[in-house]
């Protein structure tokens, strides 16, 4: 499979990427524990099947000091003892609000009230960002086969 189009290079697609990029860093600057906003930014990633996005959040975890144990049960959370029940929150609500069209309901009233109870409201305006923009970062690479593997940590960074 090959890149169908490269977004880096179009000068409309480079503008989007700025902006979409400092919209980013709105959440990359707020509480959220920065742990939080990559492992979540993984798991969405993951179920988005976005190659590019998995290698950028993995690569920046790690970066950040995230362990690689951790990172490898990422997509298994709910079977390993290595998250913090907030952390199992914010990955929840991360699927949830990832996989929309398998509920009607979207976010389900438990995990709502699950995350309110880890994270305050600045944390929470941060996280539901964060899926917003994960989830549109993965169709933005899925649809032109961005693929994984060529990111260095602190490149996406470099568009703000």
């Amino acid at each position: 499979m090959d890149t169908r189009f490269n977004l880096f290079e179009n000068e409309i697609a480079a503008k989007f990427a700025k902006r979409f990029a400092n919209a980013g860093l709105v959440v990359h600057q707020s509480p959220l524990p920065r742990s939080t906003q990559e492992l979540v930014s993984l798991r969405a990633s993951q179920i988005n099947g976005c190659g590019w996005c998995i290698d950028m959040h993995t690569k920046e975890a790690e970066a950040a000091g995230e362990t690689a144990v951790r990172l490898h049960l990422v997509a298994a959370w709910r079977e390993s003892t290595v998250f913090t029940d907030a952390e199992r929150a914010a990955l929840a609500l991360a699927e949830e609000g990832t996989r929309l069209a398998d509920a009607h309901d979207g976010v389900s009233d438990e995990t709502w009230a699950r995350v309110r109870e880890h994270y305050d409201d600045d944390q929470i305006a941060a996280l539901v960002a964060l899926v917003a923009l994960i989830n549109a970062a993965n169709r933005l690479a899925v649809i032109v086969h961005q693929r994984g593997g060529s990111y260095e940590p602190g490149m996406f960074a470099a568009l703000t």
